[in-house]
Parts: C-alpha cells; structure tokens; sequence
C-alpha cells in the first residue's frame, strides 16, 4: 500500500517574524533570550538577541517585569506630602535626587520659596546621591566585566555617605528628607565636619580606583571600542545623563538649565573625549561617571562652606492644596533628565503625575549601541547605560 501523497507546498516552513523587529527572521540568524535571570541584566529585563553566530544583529528590551504602578499610585492613593515616599523607589540608589526634582515641581505649582538653608542642604544631599549612585554604578560595572574588588572598595565608601545620610533623617536608603517647603530634618550639629572630612577622604580613592580599575589593561579592552553611541545618535535618541555626556555632548541642566541654587558653584561637565577607544565607547560612559565623582566632591565642599543657618521647616505649608495648572520640572539626576509633570485640580491629591524617567529613555538606545557587537558584549554595553528597574518600569 503506497503512502499518500504530501502537498510539498505544505511543508514549505513559514518565516518567522520577530515582534519589535518588523522583518522575517533570516535562515542564519537566532533569537536567544538574556535575562532576566542573567545576574548582569541589573533586575527584572529580559534583552531579546537576535544574533548571526557570535554577532549580535539586534536587540529587543523587553521590560514590564516589576509593575511598580508607580504614576497611578500617586493619583490615586496619595496626596502631595504622601507622594513623596513612592518618588524614593523609583531610582532607588538615587533616591535624594528623585525627591529633588518633585518637591520643586511641588513648590512651584504652589508658589513656595524656600529658605537658603534648604537649598544649600538639598544641593549637598544631590550630590551625595550622585557620588552613591555612580559607586554602586561603577562597582557593579566591575563585576559585570569580571573584577570583584573595585565592588567592595565601591561599597565600602558608600558606607559613608550613607551614615551621613542616617545621622540626619535616619534612614539610609529611602529617606523621605526633602519635603514640600523643607527638609523633614534639620542637619545635625557635626553635620558640617562630617560632609568634610568625607571629601577629604573620598579624593584619594577615585584615585586608587582608577589604579585598580579605570586604566586596568582587561578592563580597558572589554570597555573601549564597544557600544559606540555617536552624539548625533545619541541626541535622535533623547538619551541624558552620562550616556549623553559619554558621547561627547555637554549637556547637564545644572548648567544649561540652572535650577536650585547651581548657578552659584563652580564645577566642570566631564564628557567622552575618546582617550582609550572611541568617543561615546562604554569607557568613556564609565569614566564620565568617575569624574562626576569628583565634581560632585567640588560642590558639596563650596555648598558646606557657605551654608547659612535658618529654619528648615519654616516655608512647609499646613495645607497643601495648589490651584488648578500644571507644571513641568527636570533636575539632572545621576542617570540623567528626570522630569516631572504634575497636574493639579485644585485638591488636595495631584491630579496627574507624569514621569520622564532616564533610565527609560537611556535603555531605548541599546539597540544603537550593540548592532555589530559580540554576545559578550552585550553585558559591557548594557552596564554602561547603568539602569535600574524600579525607574524603567515605574
């Protein structure tokens, strides 16, 4: 008995389109999955490759992993004072700098001004953000690349930063410090000594983590030539922060968009400049970082020469009901432009939060970066954007 016939067109194998790639799957390409259980993909993101052997031809993201609902609870469940806490687990290692941002949005829908004292402690309290932000940035950037040590060192000088952060509103994480009008806290009295002796013994070890970590030969060759990021991509892309600075663009809203009282201090705006690779290479994204570091250093210590004295709680209103309108405000965080966009109804709860988040925007552009390179690559790249979930899935 013969077998029946098959209609060969029948067997002819379909192609295979990749959703967020627009086009057919090729014969010889592959998708593989990294993340989110790779220990690099810095949290709950899974990066879909598609790949042709070792050579990455594109790169899906894939977020939505951690539903933080962070706008919808702020509408919904807060008022204005009550948001603050939930604007802390956004960017989570940063969180003073998320703070910052909304309680000036807060203050000028309100039509606040604060006292100086509380400007010049929410200036040194940001920048100390910056300095943990870029730590735990830079030490978990070693460990992606293969060096351990530069994370201890990274999380040892974290540790003073964050007892300072303790010994004035006791919290060393999320702190719910800057309020609408104030700070929750008034420094404490050795506040001052304190803030300097840090800086000056934070100065030698951006040295000796250059020594141990930024000019290392294997370092250097996992870093430099890798995920270029051209300025002019790089700006089509709205990236910000050192990802934006990392490609040669000087661009920072304490300069270019003064807010607080920044216009007050002298500080230099570290950008890409292609000294091991090519500009806008994972190295220089990575170096930008360590000379913020030591900026930020200059800041806190012209910011902690000239802090007044005052009432830090004197402007906090009783009642917080703002008019009807809405406000756009953007702060440079320590990954970049956060913005706020607050709508007010006239009630005592916003009736819109809007954010503008860099991680987000930042994460966009790893397609840009990682076309052509190996797999390997793909965690130096991804490193160097320095994002956190709890602000892309917000």
């Amino acid at each position: 008995m013969h077998a029946p016939r098959v209609n060969s067109d029948a067997i002819v194998p379909r192609p295979v389109t990749i959703p967020g790639l627009g086009r057919p799957l090729k014969a010889e390409e592959m998708v593989i999955s990294m993340g989110p259980q790779h220990p690099s993909t810095h949290g709950v993101l899974r990066l879909e490759l598609v790949v042709n052997g070792e050579i990455v031809v594109d790169v899906i993201p894939h977020i939505g992993y951690l539903h933080r609902c962070f706008e919808k609870h702020c509408e919904q469940m807060a008022n204005y004072q009550q948001v603050i806490p939930y604007v802390d687990r956004m960017d989570y290692v940063a969180a003073m700098s998320n703070e910052f941002g909304y309680v000036l949005a807060a203050e000028k829908l309100l039509k606040i001004q604060v006292p100086e004292q509380v400007e010049y402690i929410r200036v040194i309290m940001a920048e100390f953000s910056r300095i943990v932000s870029h730590l735990i940035a830079i030490g978990t950037y070693g460990m992606d690349i293969g060096a351990f040590t530069p994370f201890l060192f990274c999380m040892r000088d974290r540790e003073h930063v964050l007892d300072i952060f303790e010994n004035t509103c006791g919290a060393r994480l999320l702190y719910n410090y800057m309020w609408i009008g104030g700070l929750s806290h008034d420094v404490p009295a050795d506040f001052q000594k304190k803030v300097k002796d840090f800086c000056v013994y934070f100065r030698p070890k951006i040295k000796e983590l250059n020594d141990l970590l930024s000019y290392n030969k294997i370092f250097i060759e996992r870093t430099a030539n890798v995920g270029v990021l051209p300025a002019d991509v790089a700006i089509n892309y709205a990236v910000s922060g050192p990802t934006l600075r990392g490609s040669g663009v000087k661009w920072d809203l304490r300069k270019d968009d003064p807010y607080s009282i920044y216009k007050r201090f002298d500080f230099e705006i570290p950008v890409g400049r292609g000294l091991k690779g090519t500009v806008g290479d994972c190295w220089d994204r990575y170096m930008v970082r360590v000379h913020e570091m030591e900026q930020s250093v200059n800041i806190i210590e012209q910011a902690v020469d000239a802090l007044p004295a005052g009432d830090v709680g004197a402007a906090i209103p009783k009642r917080i009901r703002p008019e009807a309108g809405e406000i756009y405000v953007r702060t440079e965080t320590p990954k970049g432009e956060l913005g706020y966009y607050v709508i007010s109804d006239g009630t005592a709860s916003p009736f819109r939060v809007k954010v503008k988040a860099p991680c987000f925007v930042n994460l966009s552009a790893i397609a840009a970066m990682s076309r052509g390179a190996m797999v390997s690559d793909i965690v130096a790249i991804l490193g160097s954007i320095d994002i956190v979930l709890g602000e892309v899935d917000r």
